[in-house]
């Protein structure tokens, strides 16, 4: 399971000499779609009677949320954090999660079946590339915007959100990879056992560049083939248009609006 640390603003601030995230001195919080993997996976824990591993990657303050997610009930916590995974871009984002996921494989002899679950999306980037990106990093397959799941011993049954009325069922083997919507369920609080049982040393790990033997070339601003130019939030229009007549009155002027704004 794949979750990450966000600022917990509703406007985000870019350094302009890196034209990363600014993230010192804000409020951080778990990705609010990412408590709906958290949710799923010890959903399938108590039924299966899984391990549940969550896996992150960020600053040292990253660790906060690793405890939250160990007292809600996650078996494990990595953190993969170093100065050079810093100012990564999806692309890379996803490789360095790769590598990480490989070594918990290699050393827990877990190979051959697995599944990751990651949220859609988060609400930094708000790109959703990140989970295609590392199912394909690790040549497994994918199920995006996932509504429901059924899990078997080697296979997932899953329900797909295709448009916005329209679902899917799919099915594909394990070893893959789903993100999931926040329509999948309500995720839970920690308790009072589980906060006491999250600071225990043996339940946290940190993997850096060197531990995952990663190609400097290939990891935050050295792997990263895009950057974040600007961020904004588009400016509302103030002088809405009220469009009257019949259907076929009102299409012709929507038409003609349009074309006027050069939207087509």
């Amino acid at each position: 399971m794949c979750i990450k640390q966000v600022p917990g603003v509703s406007e985000v601030k870019i350094d302009p000499n890196t034209n990363t995230l600014v993230r010192e001195g804000v409020l951080s919080i778990i990705n609010p779609n990412d408590r709906n993997a958290i949710e799923l996976a010890l959903m399938l824990k108590e039924k299966h009677k899984l391990e549940v591993i969550a896996l992150s990657m960020g600053p040292p303050q990253a660790e906060e949320i690793l405890r939250e997610v160990l007292a809600m009930g996650v078996d494990k916590g990595v953190l993969l954090t170093d100065r050079a995974f810093a100012g990564a871009d999806t692309l890379a984002t996803s490789h360095t999660l790769s590598l990480a996921i490989k070594k918990i494989l290699k050393e827990s002899n877990s190979e051959e079946k697995y599944l990751i679950i990651c949220g859609a999306q988060a609400i930094d980037g708000d790109t959703g590339q990140v989970p295609p990106e590392l199912a394909e990093e690790l040549g497994i397959p994918q199920i995006t915007y996932v509504l429901n799941i059924e899990l078997s011993e080697d296979k997932i049954v899953a329900e797909r959100k295709f448009r916005a009325t329209e679902i899917v069922i799919i099915e594909t083997q394990l070893p893959a990879l789903i993100s999931v919507l926040n329509d999948i369920n309500k995720p839970r609080y920690p308790s009072i056992a589980g906060i006491m049982k999250a600071y225990e040393k043996a339940r946290l790990t940190y993997l850096d560049s060197n531990t995952l033997n990663a190609d400097k070339s290939k990891i935050g601003l050295n792997g990263s083939m895009t950057e974040v130019r600007k961020i904004f939030i588009p400016k509302r229009r103030v002088n809405p248009i009220m469009l009257v007549g019949s259907n076929e009155e009102v299409v012709q002027k929507l038409c003609q609006h349009l074309k006027e704004d050069k939207i087509f």
